[in-house]
């Protein structure tokens, strides 16, 4: 093949080659403008919110709370015990019924009571017969000694014997009252108003002394009884509010018996009851070295002894700029708000302080924006910083 065929050919193929990388790169180039127009397009179409999904940081007064919980238990209650050994007899309430203070409850069986009681009165009786013939002997050797008939040594031995037989008969009637209390402790009463919690004997079963029969409460007062640690217990005064939330306490609107049809909106959720520190334990507790506070709970109505009740207890009250700790995201390394300026999503990043209950709603104090804040709440979820945003027709009003 002739030289200048060989130089024709190369340069055919180094044309081709570079024909074939300038296509290639003009075609990446296009690529890559597609892709910047569809993304500039894509960041051109803003996000439509409505008004319940921002809310707007302001200023209130929050209660620095402190978490509590045991269980309700009645400030009335007593353990109805038997004072007399025998045999139980009319014992006729079971747990659940309403008894009055003194009501009778059961008796014990009271022959063997009548029966001492009656020994106890022949004794005294027979004590008192010895006090007349001693009474009668001192009288006449008192005669006897006026008359010199006999010394006085026999006056002085017959008064003794006098002062030890009405000795004795004093005692034989504190022996009587004695029998006559047993008496009396063979009926069993109640010593307070209230319903029968357990019934802890049966009918014709002997107890003994002491012997445990039914337990009484008085369910119109109950308080919670709760375990604070020291440090928590130092800001803990009598009369502070706490809100609690017991179970079995359902929203009226779960008992399903309205007619207005639904009732499934409010299903579980419970309803808060107000308390009061009433009375905080001097001593702490051996072993935890907890500290025992007493919540007064202020309406009673049909809650139950036992039942486990949890809240919050307020210690302070402060004004602070908050919003609800739901809207405060914490998927980066600083806490922060989805803030709406300019009609643009702005991560502000915030400190949070003070937390405290609003009805529902749980607050949180934050530092790092600015009073009437519009903040994208948590139902939104995260959103792109910069990120447009437009309200609908219904939120004309809105931020």
């Amino acid at each position: 093949m002739k030289r200048w065929m060989k130089w024709a050919l190369a340069a055919v193929i180094v044309a081709l080659l570079a024909s074939g990388a300038w296509r290639a790169v003009a075609s990446r180039k296009a690529q890559q403008a597609a892709l910047a127009e569809a993304s500039a397009n894509k960041a051109q179409v803003a996000v439509e919110l409505a008004a319940g999904d921002v809310v707007t940081a302001r200023t209130r007064e929050l209660a620095q709370g402190l978490p509590i919980s045991g269980s309700l238990r009645a400030v009335n209650s007593a353990i109805i015990k038997a004072r007399v050994a025998g045999e139980l007899q009319g014992l006729t309430v079971r747990e659940g019924d309403n008894v009055k203070a003194g009501q009778v409850i059961a008796r014990v069986d009271p022959i063997e009571s009548q029966s001492r009681m009656r020994q106890a009165q022949q004794q005294a009786a027979s004590a008192k017969a010895q006090i007349d013939i001693a009474q009668r002997q001192y009288d006449n050797n008192k005669a006897l000694v006026d008359q010199g008939f006999i010394s006085k040594t026999a006056l002085d031995t017959s008064l003794a014997n006098l002062n030890a037989a009405q000795a004795n008969h004093n005692a034989t009637l504190a022996a009587v009252d004695v029998s006559r209390k047993s008496m009396d402790d063979t009926v069993i009463r109640s010593p307070i108003s209230g319903v029968v919690s357990q019934r802890l004997a049966q009918p014709g079963e002997r107890v003994a002394i002491d012997g445990r029969v039914v337990e009484v409460v008085d369910l119109s007062r109950l308080e919670l009884e709760a375990s604070l640690s020291p440090a928590d217990s130092v800001n803990v005064r009598v009369g502070q509010a706490a809100s609690l939330q017991i179970e079995g306490t359902a929203l009226a609107g779960n008992t399903g018996g309205s007619t207005g049809g639904s009732t499934g909106a409010t299903a579980g959720a419970m309803r808060p009851i107000s308390a009061r520190v009433v009375r905080i334990n001097p001593s702490t507790q051996a072993g935890s070295r907890s500290v025992l506070v007493y919540l007064g709970i202020d309406d009673a109505t049909g809650l139950r002894q036992g039942l486990f009740a949890q809240g919050t207890l307020g210690t302070a009250r402060a004004s602070v700029l908050s919003v609800p700790l739901s809207a405060v995201r914490t998927d980066k390394p600083v806490p922060y708000v989805q803030a709406i300026e300019n009609g643009k999503v702005v991560h502000k990043p915030v400190e949070l302080g003070l937390r405290g209950a609003v009805g529902d709603e749980t607050l949180v104090a934050v530092k790092g924006i600015v009073e009437g804040a519009v903040i994208v709440s948590a139902t939104v979820g995260s959103l792109r910083e910069g990120t447009a945003v437009k309200f609908t027709a219904a939120a004309g009003t809105a931020p």
